[in-house]
């Protein structure tokens, strides 16, 4: 399908744009059902097959169009696609604007936790992530999650939102297009490994067992807690705990390494199944 023509805009005003108006402020409250997408390599996530979501609108820089019209021409049903010159641009969306690329994208119904649980007796590998509110690491654990075939990524209500758009960004999109969902709450995660006979294993530098040498389950739920306090004393005694080795002298990772070191342990497990 060819590329209906773009539409300009001229008026910071126009109600078509209020979606992108102030977006650092609204990524503070939340956009009801919507959020932003930054940047060429993001959008072409969004809008492939593997994409979760769907696109409500793009925003564009009139010297964006033509390297996406391949994109965009390709669509069975376009998103309307919008252009305003760079000024225009940054003062509806409150900040310098680089890249002239956004989209404003639609969470839709979240999944259910149990949905997104491959059925016995498939293997599984699902990452559960407990009171995670820095974006950069969430970001990174939902790409290292792709890099790394998770099947799920978990959330409890303390860790921040996969769809903020910084978040989706460290991604590099895919925040787009991993299964994740939250659960009610941390013990609400152990439930649900009882459930669907995943055996937890609590990611912790005072573990005994060290992940390169201990057997690893064919079906497991991988748990991250924040960096400084970690996973609570109560959720590990109910765990598998489970620790990365490393110098003398030294025990502490980024949350988001510790996560891809686990993971590639479990996949490299799972590949010799």
């Amino acid at each position: 399908m060819s590329l209906s023509p773009e539409i300009f805009i001229d008026d910071p005003a126009d109600p078509r744009l209020a979606p992108y108006a102030a977006i650092r402020e609204r990524d503070l409250v939340g956009r009801q059902g919507r959020f932003i997408v930054e940047g060429e390599v993001t959008l072409r996530l969004m809008l492939s097959a593997a994409s979760r979501f769907r696109t409500e609108s793009i925003l564009l820089l009139p010297e964006r169009v033509a390297g996406l019209a391949d994109l965009l021409g390709a669509l069975p049903d376009p998103p309307p696609v919008y252009c305003a010159a760079r000024a225009m641009m940054s003062a509806v969306a409150g900040f310098p604007i680089h890249r002239g690329v956004l989209a404003v994208g639609l969470t839709g119904t979240p999944p259910e936790p149990d949905a997104l649980i491959p059925a016995l007796p498939e293997p599984a590998t699902v990452l559960a992530l407990v009171g995670l509110t820095n974006h950069d690491n969430v970001g990174g654990l939902l790409r290292n999650a792709a890099a790394f075939g998770a099947d799920a990524v978990l959330l409890d209500p303390e860790t921040c939102d996969p769809l903020y758009r910084k978040a989706i960004r460290v991604s590099a999109g895919a925040a787009l297009t991993v299964p994740f969902a939250r659960a009610a709450s941390a013990d609400a995660l152990l439930d649900l490994a009882e459930r669907h006979d995943l055996v937890p294993l609590a990611m912790t530098p005072g573990a005994e067992h060290d992940i390169a040498d201990a057997p690893l389950p064919a079906r497991a739920l991988v748990l991250l807690g924040s960096e400084g306090p970690g996973l609570a004393p109560a959720l590990m005694a109910k765990s598998r705990t489970i620790r990365i080795g490393m110098a003398p002298g030294f025990d502490s990772l980024n949350v988001a390494t510790a996560g891809a070191i686990a993971l590639r342990e479990l996949w490299r497990a799972r590949r010799r199944v």
